[in-house]
């Protein structure tokens, strides 16, 4: 069994598939007990994730500011977790503000995020996208909000 180092702690892929197993049971429940508002929030943060387009990414803060949250980053983290149980939700699309795939433990496999990504052509290099300024896609600009 092949152990992979963490953050100086060791973990074989057994306790990753387990751990990876237990978030998307946790999500499960807290999106069938999510209040209306949160259930909202969420189905607005898949309908714009839904319209990155091909071959761009953009980040969960840009999101967040699109639909009025400006500090609703976390939250919209939250919603491309659950997001794995759609279909049709390119949650890969999603990254962090300076572009690392910081969601990537939250896909089936570790790499299958940085797969999807270079599958539509994004250029990665240890987990960072590469001219992240040039493909990044900002739905508040994209959108034409005012």
């Amino acid at each position: 069994m092949k152990a992979t180092s963490t953050g100086g702690f060791f973990v074989s892929r057994k306790s990753r598939i387990t751990f990876s197993y237990g978030i998307h049971l946790y999500l499960c429940f807290m999106i069938e007990n999510l209040n209306a508002k949160n259930k909202d929030f969420f189905e607005l943060v898949f309908q714009v994730v839904k319209l990155i387009p091909h071959g761009r990414v953009t980040s969960y803060g840009a999101i967040a500011n699109y639909l009025g949250s400006k500090s609703g980053a976390r939250m919209v983290g939250w919603a491309m977790n659950a997001s794995h149980q759609y279909a049709g939700i390119p949650a890969h699309r999603v990254v962090n503000r300076n572009g690392l795939l910081s969601g990537k433990m939250h896909f089936p496999t570790p790499e299958s995020m940085q797969q999807a990504l270079e599958s539509e052509g994004i250029q990665i290099q240890d987990d960072q996208i590469q001219h992240f300024s040039e493909i990044f896609w900002d739905p508040s600009k994209e959108l034409n909000l005012p």
